[in-house]
């Protein structure tokens, strides 16, 4: 127990982790030289002035967010045992939610492991460490998921820019052999690129509500703005959608969706197209265009805190350039993964846009990111993901 470093919160700075937030910031810890010289991402023990243990943290003197909580038991060790039970138990928890091995294994602070994000894609990984305490542990993490799994690829795709705010380098690399990847989703069969794609290659955080817009879509037209891979575009030509328009700037990711296309059978109802979305969709309502059912599902528009202003125009305007491709009685799906932006604020940017877009809406549903991507109680941003199902008239 007393291997470990001792941390102290300052005085009177203790109410947020006694209120069970998974975080310490720099700023409520008492820091002394001799905490500063520590290495980043090393496990310490963490009390309050007043003398309460509050565990075992991980610990990054040079990061705003310093310590980030592991265990609430400050004897226990953190070594390859606990990495594996850890991730036993978000295995178990994955095994009961879904009936194939497609899916978020690992959602960091909600798991219990902040800071680690692993997909799994059948037999092979996606790994992501955005904090120097899961960097140092990779060895560890991924001793666990061989033992556990056996997986014959396993890629760390550290290339998220939140590294820097740990003082990490970002890089790409194969830990555990070569190869492609992927991932089955409603029937549907989508090649995955763990090396070259977004992020870890796939957002199955949308996994239920591309099966939920789906379902509006038989017999209708679609267009999948910001469609990345096409889980939309190509879940809606599997359920029936007469014709289907994918939008995206990247070649490559639309390349991956038209194969998928291809290998379901129905690429002569799917045109990929490759621009800019936000230009042109504008240039799509000044021609004239209509879609029975459209999809925006652009990636963050709001990477810190201080972007939530332009982040909320710039939902709005998006929202009024959807509105006014969507046909009369038709359906607009539009979400937001930038968790800097509130629940609130974000209906409220969409509602200015179709009512600037003339458009009278009903609010179908709002939805979230799926069970594996569960939600800490105490950590409001973790809850980041955020759809609203509109019909309009």
């Amino acid at each position: 127990m007393d291997s470990y470093p001792l941390i102290r919160l300052a005085p009177g700075a203790d109410r947020r982790v006694k209120a069970g937030h998974p975080w310490a910031f720099s700023n409520e810890i008492a820091m002394t030289p001799a905490l500063r010289a520590l290495p980043p991402g090393g496990p310490v023990r963490l009390e309050g002035d007043d003398g309460v243990r509050h565990g075992v943290w991980h610990f990054n003197p040079h990061s705003l967010i310093a310590a980030r909580r592991l265990e609430p038991d400050p004897a226990v060790r953190i070594d390859g045992a606990w990495f594996r039970a850890r991730l036993a138990a978000c295995l178990a928890l994955r095994d009961r939610l879904f009936d194939t091995p497609f899916y978020r294994l690992v959602h960091a602070e909600a798991d219990g492991l902040p800071g680690l994000v692993v997909d799994r894609y059948g037999d092979a990984l996606a790994l992501q460490a955005n904090t120097a305490g899961m960097e140092a542990a990779t060895p560890l993490i991924l001793a666990a998921l061989q033992d556990l799994l056996s997986p014959r690829l396993v890629v760390a795709r550290n290339d998220s820019a939140v590294r820097k705010l740990e003082g990490l380098e970002e890089s790409v690399t194969a830990l555990v052999g070569q190869g492609t990847a992927r991932v089955q989703e409603h029937g549907l069969a989508f090649p995955v690129d763990l090396l070259g794609g977004q992020k870890t290659g796939w957002f199955f955080d949308q996994r239920a509500n591309r099966a939920l817009v789906a379902r509006l879509c038989p017999g209708r037209t679609m267009l999948d703005a910001f469609c990345h891979t096409g889980g939309f575009g190509l879940a809606a030509a599997a359920a029936g959608a007469s014709e289907v328009t994918l939008l995206d700037r990247s070649e490559h990711a639309l390349d991956l969706a038209m194969q998928a296309a291809r290998l379901a059978g129905f690429a002569d109802r799917v045109t990929p197209l490759k621009a800019e979305a936000l230009e042109h969709l504008e240039r799509m309502a000044a021609s004239g265009r209509r879609f029975d059912v459209v999809v925006a599902d652009p990636p963050a528009f709001a990477k810190t805190r201080k972007d939530q202003p332009a982040a909320l125009r710039g939902y709005g305007k998006l929202a009024r350039l959807a509105a006014g491709l969507v046909a009369p009685e038709g359906i607009l799906f539009i979400a937001s993964c930038s968790h800097h932006v509130s629940p609130g604020d974000f209906t409220d940017a969409v509602a200015w846009g179709v009512q600037r877009a003339k458009r009278p809406a009903r609010l179908l549903a709002t939805v979230g990111a799926g069970p594996d991507h569960p939600v800490h109680p105490g950590l409001p941003e973790s809850a980041y993901l955020k759809g609203l199902l509109l019909h309009l008239a």
